[in-house]
């Protein structure tokens, strides 16, 4: 071979060479890959998701990647009909327990790890899973279980979230239970129910919270009554239903409405899981006695009903369950201003009223025990009469004086004769007795302006005017100059 034959050879190898290298490199780095994921460190209770490769004697075999593969007891996918619930191919959950035997062994019961060893339990215990365990008879202090053969204890305090000592509810039932301690080689197992059901409820209520929205109706039961309301179970989440939102009436009483223990279906209206709080409203459940109260108690009819509460303001009256009418305290019809409604009527009393405004979107109804009149038969004093009152109410603009039960006048600032910006309010509080002079009448309104100004100055006309009067009928009763007169007339005429 000639030299330029072997050097048009060699680069012809070499680039042959490189591309076979190249492709040799990158399928090992995959190998390497593959190789590196199935041969990865599992720690005990890792969950992972793999694919069933087969199912042969007594277990079911999954791909962890690579060459390497996974064991499960057959017996967990083992229907009752001796069939199994999982095919070649699918691909499930599990968790790892231990690698013994020359095995990776897995559960795919996280509520529950079948094993029947004494080393099956250790691994449990060092992967943190629940293990499957029959209660077969009550001891001093708790029960004993049986973890195939292998016995173990559990505290009365740990086989329910309620630690109940009822051997009949637990005796010969196989349940989930969590190794609290693994001691003297597998001689002392302590096992707890109580957290793996803390652990579900937790989850629950987790789930719980999320789907919650206010609006919901939600079913419980009373877990608690209190003077302010009762508190009702959920499923794990307290709720509180107010006493303002038991009933529409409200002077029901949670406790003679509810009992610990009774089932409800309530309505969420308030949620803040900050303050960890849930509002529940059982009110909200019942027809609003409000729809339709417009029609049945329209302005002007009669009701009756119980006084229930005195207020500075007024007087409540209950007219049916959850509806109240507010007696304003101007509107008893005492004939006389009172400071306190205690002073016309008392709770418990039962009394009839008249309604004279409603606004059911408001849920407001305005009674009053006023006699009804006329208005057209209320009688209006003339201009330039004085009327006697007292001060009803002080407004920035002036002084209401009441002048009758159903006729009150004003008085604006500048016809009230003080000097500019005195305390009208301090100088003449409500029930300040006054005198007054009509200046204007407004007979369509019922409307009376008064002023103090001139009410002196008519005064003093008016009793001269009386005076000049008398004066002029005793002078008409004697001829004219009266006594004086006629001792002017004896004089003069004897001379």
């Amino acid at each position: 071979m000639t030299e330029e034959n072997v050097q048009n050879t060699i680069p012809e190898a070499d680039t042959n060479a490189n591309t076979t290298y190249g492709a040799e490199e990158e399928d090992f780095a995959t190998l390497f890959e593959k190789s590196s994921a199935g041969s990865r460190r599992l720690d005990p209770g890792q969950k992972i998701s793999a694919r069933i490769v087969s199912i042969s004697g007594d277990y079911v075999f999954i791909d962890l990647g690579g060459k390497s593969e996974g064991v499960i007891n057959v017996n967990e996918f083992l229907k009752e009909d001796g069939t199994y619930h999982v095919s070649e191919g699918d691909t499930i959950d599990a968790f790892f327990v231990a690698f013994s035997d020359g095995l990776k062994r897995f559960t795919s019961r996280s509520k529950g790890y079948s094993t029947v060893d004494l080393q099956g339990i250790r691994n449990a215990y060092e992967a943190n899973l629940p293990v499957n365990g029959k209660v077969t008879v009550e001891l001093k202090g708790g029960f004993e279980v049986h973890i195939g053969k292998v016995r173990c204890f559990c505290p009365f305090s740990h086989i329910d979230l309620k630690g109940e000592r009822k051997s009949e509810s637990y005796i010969n039932q196989t349940f989930p239970f969590k190794i609290l301690e693994y001691k003297e080689n597998g001689r002392n197992v302590i096992l707890s129910r109580r957290i793996l059901l803390e652990e579900e409820q937790q989850e629950r209520v987790a789930q719980f919270k999320e789907s919650l929205q206010v609006g919901m109706e939600v079913t419980g039961r009373v877990r608690a009554i209190q003077k302010f309301g009762a508190f009702v179970d959920l499923g794990g989440i307290d709720g509180l239903i107010p006493t303002s939102e038991l009933s529409w009436n409200r002077a029901e009483r949670a406790d003679n409405l509810l009992s610990t223990g009774q089932e409800v279906t309530v309505k969420v209206i308030a949620i803040d899981w900050e303050k960890n709080r849930l509002t529940l409203s059982l009110k909200s459940m019942q027809p609003d006695p409000y729809t339709g109260a417009a029609d049945k108690y329209p302005v002007d009819s009669m009701v009756n009903g119980t006084v229930v509460r005195l207020e500075s303001f007024g007087a409540f009256v209950n007219l049916e369950p959850g509806i109240d009418g507010l007696i304003p305290i101007s509107k008893f019809g005492t004939g006389k201003r009172i400071k306190h409604p205690k002073e016309a009527v008392e709770v418990g009393q039962w009394i009839e009223a008249r309604v004279i405004d409603i606004d059911a979107a408001s849920r407001k109804i305005t009674l009053s025990m006023e006699q009804k009149i006329n208005l057209d038969e209320i009688q209006l004093p003339s201009v330039s009469d004085i009327v006697h009152g007292t001060v009803e109410k002080v407004i920035p603009a002036g002084v209401f004086l009441k002048i009758s039960d159903y006729l009150t006048g004003f008085i604006p600032n500048s016809e009230m004769g003080t000097p500019r910006g005195t305390n009208h309010n301090r100088m003449f509080p409500a029930g300040t007795a006054m005198q007054a002079i009509v200046t204007e009448i407004d007979k369509n309104r019922k409307k009376v302006t008064l002023s103090r100004n001139k009410v002196d100055e008519k005064i003093e006309e008016d009793v001269y005017n009386s005076y000049r009067d008398t004066v002029k009928k005793e002078e008409q009763a004697t001829g004219g100059l009266g006594s004086l007169g006629d001792l002017l007339r004896e004089k003069w005429g004897s001379l």
